[in-house]
């Protein structure tokens, strides 16, 4: 089937979208949760199909573990969607409302996007995440994963439009791509009659394309170039704690932290400490003339590394002599996805925080928290790093626009 003829269908079942009630979105996506539990020897033969070809075609350790589904990791979407059926419907809630001299009683009210295209790559996840996300927020979504996930996308979407169908709703509400080819993406981004938004989630090259390329509007979400800032009144203990966590938990994902930021008055005992901890995990770390006196273990870090996401076992510092230096660093080399400070001093905290131009940003923290399950949303379509309709983890409400209601007895202008 084409591509142009999935959006057709799409559209075609936002009428069943739009009329559907609470109860019916939670018994279908309680539905899926079961299936997906029923079926996991299925779904795990053919993510098999999928890790092999993708360890033929040397896709990284860190795509692989992207790829990989588990029992565990099976059961944790099945527990995300429960947890998304758990929510409150973000549709039809009243925003605002008010009377006009005139007469006219007008609300606005929360409503569906419509159809919604994601385009992704190697993430199974994001196929279970993304579909029941848009069916509770009453959206139609088309899936266009990439071609190393494509036996597992196929199944879990099979899986899913039949639970679906099951409770009596319109099995086209969730669609997948399965031509992996370019052109289906180019198809995707040109399909104005059809889609009124598409989401890329996934590499710095990808999401580049759709935001460059795309006439359908685009939510950006983008890559994960994230820094800890450890600050001269830090914790030392508590700052390797956290970094060896951002780093090492799970290096495939994009709320890994890439960057370190070291203020000069404390890398001397700070750097050996972190560096000591994240050999545990034999991770490289590329530093500037500073952190190489401090640390031995440091090789040379080149201008490029500063900018780079690595989803790798690889870490780069940056010397600073502020906090307000250490402020500006980040802002011109992050990609506005998730900064921490490690510091004990309240009044550097709070400029941290007030300052730095990210989605999410922290204190004593890991960065590792941003995501919607953690921020409470159930799960999420991605990360948001751009600054109009939504940004930062995006969960239900970000998937719902808005419409005026007005009521009226006869009043013409």
């Amino acid at each position: 089937m084409t591509v142009k003829e999935l959006g057709q269908l799409a559209k075609n079942a936002t009428l069943f979208m739009s009329c559907v009630t609470t109860e019916k979105k939670n018994e279908a996506l309680l539905s899926i949760a079961r299936a997906l539990e029923d079926n996991v020897e299925k779904i795990i033969k053919a993510n098999s199909l999928d890790l092999e070809a993708g360890k033929q075609n040397g896709l990284s350790d860190g795509l692989l573990d992207r790829l990989m589904l588990n029992e565990e990791r099976i059961c944790a979407m099945a527990d995300g969607v429960r947890q998304v059926a758990a929510l409150p419907d973000p549709c039809g809630k009243i925003i605002s409302e008010y009377h006009k001299d005139n007469g006219l009683d007008i609300k606005k009210v929360s409503v569906p996007i419509g159809v919604i295209g994601i385009i992704f790559e190697a993430r199974p996840n994001v196929t279970v995440d993304a579909a029941s996300l848009c069916l509770k927020s009453s959206n139609v979504v088309i899936l266009r994963g990439g071609k190393e996930a494509i036996n597992s996308n196929i199944t879990l979407c099979d899986i899913m439009r039949s639970a679906v169908s099951s409770v009596g709703f319109d099995e086209n509400v969730i669609q997948l791509v399965t031509d992996t080819s370019r052109q289906s993406s180019v198809d995707m981004m040109n399909m104005n009659d059809y889609l009124d938004c598409l989401i890329p989630r996934g590499g710095k090259g990808l999401i580049k394309a759709v935001v460059e390329n795309s006439t359908v509007p685009v939510i950006e979400t983008g890559s994960g170039n994230c820094h800890i800032y450890v600050d001269e009144d830090a914790d030392i203990d508590m700052a390797s704690e956290i970094i060896f966590n951002a780093k090492t938990q799970r290096i495939s994902v994009c709320n890994a932290c890439e960057s370190l930021v070291i203020h000069s008055a404390i890398i001397d005992r700070a750097l050996p400490v972190i560096a000591k901890k994240l050999k545990a995990k034999n991770v490289e770390i590329r530093g500037d003339e500073r952190a190489q006196s401090a640390c031995d273990c440091v090789i040379p870090a080149s201008n490029e590394d500063f900018y780079t996401e690595y989803l790798d076992y690889i870490i780069s510092v940056k010397t600073v002599d502020s906090v307000q230096e250490a402020i500006s660093h980040i802002n011109s080399h992050s990609t506005g996805h998730s900064e921490a400070i490690i510091t004990n001093n309240n009044e550097n905290a709070e400029l941290f925080l007030k300052c730095i131009d990210s989605s999410s940003v922290y204190v004593n923290a890991s960065t590792r928290f941003t995501d919607g399950c953690e921020f409470g949303l159930g799960a999420e379509i991605g990360i948001s790093t751009q600054k109009l309709h939504a940004r930062g983890p995006m969960g239900l409400e970000q998937l719902t626009s808005t419409k005026y209601l007005i009521y009226g007895n006869g009043q013409v202008r």
